[in-house]
């Protein structure tokens, strides 16, 4: 695939806005790339941040290609998942591209999809037993490739997941440009970033908010 591609990024109603907007803000830096907003209608849509709105340019039924689709996850993707109209217009897009990926719990609907049977995957960590019950074989990895579908984990990952794209797109040193482009050099005050670094309070604490929220 060349450096001239076409991307795809989901929207619904209640999706991470990092999700999306952070592969985002990676991906257009690629020569030439052509991104478009696609949702189950046009218009805005609101995002798991509440008043925080994102637009979907076309209808899923108006676009039937991309060389590369991107998932974001959120509190939506439980929906998505039994959505047929959603599941069948993914499945459709997903044999014409060169990259299928998703973000978070995006990998939960590309599971629903049935586009992850038996392929190393990763998720959000609170929901990697679900992952597997999809048919996957969910991988505590930030980033992981199986073939033309990349995942990434929670949220912040689907920046790391879209600078390695990037690296197999157009090449190491382009997505290197890229990376100081942005200039993405994290350097997190604490290292409780993962379910493996994080102490146990921390995660006792961090899964219950996930519980109530």
């Amino acid at each position: 695939m060349g450096v001239n591609v076409d991307i795809v990024v989901l929207l619904f109603d209640r999706m991470t806005a990092l999700d999306a907007v952070g592969p985002v803000d990676v991906l257009k830096c690629l020569p030439d790339a052509r991104l478009l907003f696609v949702g189950p209608e046009v218009g805005p849509l609101r995002t798991s941040s509440g008043g925080l709105l994102m637009h979907a340019e076309r209808a899923l039924e108006d676009v039937d290609q991309a060389d590369i689709l991107v998932v974001p996850g959120g509190h939506g993707t439980r929906a998505l998942m039994e959505d047929a109209r959603v599941l069948d217009w993914i499945r459709a897009l997903d044999r014409t591209t060169s990259f299928t990926t998703s973000v978070c719990t995006g990998s939960l609907v590309l599971g629903a999809a049935g586009l992850l049977q038996g392929r190393h995957a990763t998720t959000h960590w609170s929901t990697r037993t679900d992952l597997a019950a999809l048919g996957a074989k969910p991988v505590p990895q930030r980033v992981v490739f199986d073939g033309k579908y990349v995942t990434g984990a929670g949220v912040s990952a689907g920046i790391d997941l879209a600078l390695a794209l990037c690296g197999r797109v157009a090449g190491d040193l382009i997505a290197q440009s890229i990376q100081l482009r942005i200039e993405y050099d994290p350097q997190p005050p604490w290292e409780a970033g993962s379910l493996e670094k994080a102490p146990a309070d921390v995660v006792d604490l961090a899964t219950a908010s996930l519980l109530s929220g």
